[in-house]
Parts: structure tokens; sequence; C-alpha cells
């Protein structure tokens, strides 16, 4: 059985490209980057030469991959990275629930205190994303 152990990634080889899987990975002159001959996309060495990763123009979308000796196994965020999905799952389902309950409540006052503590909720989460993506 093949192992998964990775190898660290040096830059005077060539290695099949992570993302087209048709082109080759070479090295850039003067630089610590790799370049695709087919996709033309740019790749750095990262974490003390183990991991490859893909330059974007975009921070959360970035795709960095561990070189085996024979593949390029893709390094999945975990839940810390994708809050973001969590967050907005958590948002719906606080608001699908006390909004039913809020139009259920026998004195319109009552309603509408149900109605702006759920807003609040909502609210609150939104601010958070927005404060840790500024970052």
């Amino acid at each position: 059985m093949p192992t998964l152990k990775a190898q660290k990634i040096e830059l005077n080889q060539e290695y099949p490209c992570p993302c087209c899987r048709r082109g080759q990975l070479t090295p850039i002159t003067l630089t610590e980057a790799f370049g695709c001959s087919k996709c033309h996309q740019i790749f750095v060495i990262e974490q003390s030469g183990f991991v490859l990763e893909k330059l974007s123009t975009t921070y959360p979308y970035k795709k960095a991959w561990r070189w085996t000796g024979r593949q390029w196994v893709p390094i999945t965020p975990g839940l810390s990275d994708n809050y973001l999905p969590v967050l907005m799952g958590v948002m719906l389902v606080l608001m699908g629930i006390w909004i039913p309950l809020a139009l259920k409540a026998p004195q319109a006052s009552s309603a509408t205190l149900w109605i702006i503590m759920a807003l609040l909720l909502a609210i609150l989460p939104a601010l958070m994303v927005l404060m840790a993506y500024r970052r």
C-alpha cells in the first residue's frame, strides 16, 4: 500500500501540475515558486517546503497540496476555515425557529420583542464574520 506521508518539495525538480494534471511544474528562476506549462498557474512553497500553495487573488479560496512522492494530496480546510457556511446555517435555523414563535405570541408587543431579538441574533454573527474577514 502506498504511503501518504508528505515529502519535501525540491526547487530543482519538476512535478506534475496538481490543478490541470496535464502540465509540468517547473521552477521559476530566482524565486521559490513553480509555474505550470499548461494552465500557467503559479505555485509557492509553504511550511518549510512541505506544502505547495496555489497563488490566488482571494484569501479564503487558496488551495494547497502535499507531495507524497507519486501524487499530490489536497489539504482540505478544517471546520474553522469554513465557518461562514456554518454560521449562515445557524442563523437560518435561529430565524426559522424564532420568527414562527414570534408570530404565534398572544400580544403584539411581545411579538415585536421576539422579532427584534431574532434580528439582533442574526446581526451579531454577521458582524463577527465581517470582523474576521477584515484581518
